[in-house]
């Protein structure tokens, strides 16, 4: 090999460079570990959490984990990413691009919450010299003043009481107690829902959004990650809608049916001129 063609080569194994996999052939190694030692050994969610952090959880911690994934499937076709599978299955396209189209709708408003309120939970843990009520109120005003009035992860359009969130919360308590996790996350999020709701006559709770985030905050997932983990959660339901509805059938179904018109609300009787 000229001293050109090692150049060349060096350039080309520089490219890319990852301390995820490391493959030839006939081998594959995850994260240092040969697959061959995982298959079997390693639940789904906890290769979930080893691709990503390069570590593993302890059982403790792999069973919280899974428990925020399997809370977040599916919330029903009145949910946009849903509705968008379904749909797109019926345009004759093929499952993956009914999940890629229904994921691709999950973005700031719908699927990103607990990204957000991911965010707000660090922003106010950073203030750990005020008392935690101080640094959730100061929190809130920095979050309102820069984001607007909706506090990412505590109430639900849908919901009174998201019926996901206080089981969640009540894993989160058992795991503090059993010292796997710290629980300071835990008394911020909860924190925030005292404040949000003082003198109101409805109480403001958190939702499915919120609670995840406790927990994969409680874990070490930063922000950055959890709108990804909650893609994740979320393909479990987009892919059983979508095989649900190819199985039903139907041929280029709109969000309504055929006789019910939409709102036109532009101008009638409009002329071409001369």
């Amino acid at each position: 090999m000229s001293d050109k063609d090692s150049t060349d080569w060096q350039e080309v194994n520089q490219w890319w460079s990852t301390e995820i996999i490391d493959m030839e052939p006939g081998r594959i190694a995850i994260r240092g570990y040969e697959i061959q030692d995982l298959i079997g050994r390693l639940s789904f969610s906890q290769m979930i959490w080893l691709m990503p952090r390069g570590d593993l959880p302890t059982p403790a911690q792999a069973a919280l984990f899974e428990a925020a994934l399997v809370a977040a499937v599916d919330h029903g076709p009145q949910a946009p990413s849903i509705a968008i599978a379904r749909m797109a299955m019926t345009c004759g396209v093929g499952i993956n691009n009914a999940m890629g189209s229904a994921v691709n709708a999950l973005g700031d408003v719908h699927g990103g919450a607990g990204e957000a309120a991911a965010g707000l939970y660090h922003d106010i843990d950073a203030d750990k010299d005020t008392p935690l009520a101080d640094a959730v109120a100061a929190g809130l005003a920095r979050f309102r003043a820069t984001q607007g009035r909706y506090i990412p992860g505590f109430g639900h359009r849908f919901h009174p009481i998201d019926p996901r969130a206080p089981r969640l919360m009540a894993l989160v308590a058992e795991a503090v107690a059993a010292g796997t996790v710290s629980g300071r996350f835990r008394a911020i999020a909860m924190q925030i829902e005292e404040q949000l709701g003082a003198g109101k006559s409805r109480p403001v709770p958190m939702n499915i959004d919120g609670a995840t985030a406790v927990i994969f905050t409680e874990l070490g997932f930063g922000p950055g990650l959890q709108r990804g983990l909650f893609c994740l959660s979320r393909s479990v339901g987009i892919l059983a809608h979508a095989h649900e509805q190819r199985a039903q059938g139907g041929r280029n179904k709109g969000p309504t049916p055929p006789g019910f018109r939409w709102n036109y609300t532009g101008p009638r009787g409009r002329r071409l001129p001369e």
